[in-house]
């Protein structure tokens, strides 16, 4: 799996593209959270399910079916959000979408159930560049930074820069 801070980069950098005009703050507090969750299905290990179990870690809760009841959940705080219904839908479900997706490219586990409860099947991404997080006890090690390093690569780079210039392209519209 990619570090939490790099699952919550994703809708942070989605919110910075779009502007707090389509994504209120409340939203994108939200859809990071929606980005992060899947992985409280690391609580299985120590309620003794193993890894590979549909509630196991990369099962269930990286599932589509799970992002989409993520989105529906959010409809019924669009008011809170301060965003219309299919807004709170949209950006959480695909918020919590892109959890899975990311762990996808990386080069360990045993792949993510992404199509539960119709299939406990566990898939990568083609590509597997993401190198997989430690766990909390070695993240601080050489490995971490090596992880650390190859989400900088993969993930952040590339979302900052596509970030950085939608927000600019968006600003130069608003200038027109």
């Amino acid at each position: 799996m990619p570090t939490i801070l790099t699952h919550a980069l994703i809708p942070l950098a989605a919110g910075v593209a779009l502007g707090t005009q389509r994504i209120p703050p409340r939203l994108l507090a939200a859809g990071m959270i929606a980005a992060i969750v899947p992985d409280a299905d690391v609580v299985g290990f120590k309620l003794g399910i193993e890894y590979a179990h549909a509630l196991g870690h990369r099962g269930a809760s990286h599932s589509l079916v799970f992002a989409l009841a993520c989105g529906v959940f959010a409809m019924f705080g669009a008011p809170w959000f301060r965003t219309p219904a299919m807004t709170a839908f949209l950006f959480v479900a695909l918020s919590a979408a892109s959890h899975p997706l990311l762990d996808m490219l990386t080069d360990g586990g045993l792949g993510v159930a992404l199509f539960w409860p119709w299939s406990d099947a566990r898939h990568f991404a083609p590509w597997r560049v993401i190198e997989v997080s430690p766990f909390a006890n070695r993240f601080f090690s050489a490995r971490g930074v090596d992880v650390l390093l190859s989400e900088l690569r993969w993930v952040w780079l590339p979302m900052l820069a596509l970030a950085g210039v939608t927000a600019w392209l968006r600003r130069q519209r608003a200038l027109l």
